[in-house]
């Protein structure tokens, strides 16, 4: 199942560093690009409509510049069943893009003395059910994946469905009686369960529900008014079902069908929320203005992806463009337009500074 598969990641190493070690602008921002305005929007035209045209995208592409959109667009179905098209204005659900915003909580709280990196999960959380992983895990393991934690928070919990999978706690029993996967610190491996436990810790030490704490130090400063973790069986008006082919290896040919059975009943601190593309350059540009506190420069590489769902957000392009892709298809729907508009910018064909998939 492409939900159990795919996943994306931005680098972590900020979330180790003090914001003010960092430069304000990253050097592709300063750097003029291979290409004029005019002909970058003209092959990111033809690029859409082609794609959009053959079924291998559905969904919204936003390019910025100075915080103007010099491209926008819309295509397909936000809900097939019913008929009813993106726009844009159209949320999309984020994959695993919302890590990012449970790495920015971590710094914060870390920034405010609540929490140290280098100390232990025990530390924090004495009474956590695997004693023989809090004892060795940091928070900064659990930041970059090296600690060793597994499982897979895409299973039903035990008697029950995805469905019933509404808050934090609840993803808990689903991995945390699993041992360890490798000795922490001694190498990476993708861990959403890790990033379900810092969500967890984030509630802890704020004493916030972890939803209404982005809510509140992330989105609002930002003014993302889009942006949340939706139930998916009550997503708000004008947002994107997702639509999946239900295995990697699928044809283009194949049929697709909604990929709401595949969802817990809730993201999570490691994925699963939902934003718009106007939300997600708002968050770029409040980066940009240090309006967020302790979050990572503005330019930012991140990306998310799982069955009905793919989206990258890229900050700070040569030329000082931001570029949003939104889709509610499986990977590579959205990578694959924000490769080509890399490699247009000569910024190179990766999603993103340290994106990863696995």
């Amino acid at each position: 199942m492409l939900a159990k598969t795919a996943s994306f990641l931005i680098s972590t190493v900020y979330a180790a560093t003090s914001l003010a070690q960092q430069p304000s602008a990253t050097q592709s921002n300063r750097s003029n690009p291979p290409i004029t305005q005019a002909q970058l929007v003209k092959l990111l035209t033809s690029s859409v409509d082609s794609l959009a045209r053959i079924g291998e995208f559905s969904g919204v592409v936003v390019l910025s510049k100075n915080g103007v959109a010099v491209y926008q667009s819309a295509h397909g179905l936000a809900n097939r069943e019913r008929n009813i098209a993106n726009n844009l204005e159209t949320a999309f659900n984020l994959g695993s893009i919302n890590k990012i915003f449970t790495q920015i909580a971590i710094r914060q709280l870390a920034d405010a003395g609540k929490i140290d990196l280098d100390s232990t999960l025990a530390k924090y959380w004495p009474d956590y059910p695997n004693q023989e992983v809090a004892r060795r895990v940091t928070i900064r393991q659990l930041v970059r994946m090296s600690s060793g934690i597994g499982g897979n928070i895409f299973d039903p919990p035990k008697g029950g469905k995805r469905n019933d999978i509404r808050t934090l706690r609840d993803y808990l029993p689903l991995f945390v009686n699993e041992p360890l996967q490798f000795e922490p610190g001694t190498k990476q491996a993708y861990s959403n369960a890790g990033y379900v436990v810092l969500g967890l810790l984030v509630e802890r030490l704020s004493g916030e529900d972890y939803y209404s704490y982005v809510r509140k130090h992330i989105y609002e400063p930002a003014g993302m008014t889009r942006t949340g973790a939706f139930a998916v069986d009550s997503l708000p008006p004008n947002t994107a079902i997702g639509y999946t082919r239900g295995d990697e290896d699928a044809p283009p040919s194949a049929p697709v069908r909604p990929n709401a059975q595949d969802l817990p009943g809730r993201g999570s601190s490691a994925g699963g929320g939902y934003s718009t593309a106007g939300d997600l350059l708002k968050f770029v540009k409040a980066l940009r203005e240090q309006r967020i506190p302790s979050g990572p420069p503005a330019g930012v590489g991140v990306a998310g992806g799982s069955g009905g769902m793919n989206a990258v957000l890229e900050g700070d392009l040569p030329g000082g463009y931001d570029l949003v892709v939104l889709a509610n298809l499986d990977p590579p729907a959205a990578e694959r337009v924000s490769r080509m508009t890399r490699q247009w910018l000569g910024a190179g064909d990766d999603v993103g500074p340290g994106v990863r998939r696995r």
